[in-house]
């Protein structure tokens, strides 16, 4: 028999398991920089920058699924003050871009070529 206690011990866990698991999403969310147009300008943590994984979390979290979502990632080594248009020392440090594009149907992912990880298929 669910006594009132029961159920609102039961209610205080299930919302103590969905605070607990926003703040790991959030604890693991990239620094949005801003804006420019359409494109998110995002800042990749120097020890994720080569984590293709780290970047498909990121984009699942900034991109809406089925929708237009364009996103430039950069690292910041420097600690320049991050603004939009990012200052040279971050504009510099370019890691990756995603564009999805639901009126031409495509999506890609392409590394930096500073990267070094895909040199026939980079920017």
């Amino acid at each position: 028999m669910n006594t009132p206690f029961k159920t609102g011990r039961a209610v205080a866990t299930v919302l103590l398991v969905a605070a607990t698991q926003t703040a790991v999403a959030q604890a693991d969310a990239w620094p949005v920089a801003g804006r420019q147009g359409v494109i998110q300008v995002v800042i990749v943590p120097e020890d994720a920058a080569r984590d293709r994984e780290a970047y498909a979390r990121q984009i699942e979290r900034l991109c809406p699924p089925q929708a237009t979502c364009f996103i430039n990632f950069h690292t910041n080594s420097t600690g320049a003050p991050v603004a939009v248009p990012l200052p040279d020392a971050i504009a510099q440090e370019s890691t990756a871009v995603f564009r999805r594009s639901i009126k031409q149907g495509g999506e890609y992912f392409r590394w930096s070529c500073r990267m070094g990880i895909d040199a026939a298929n980079c920017f």
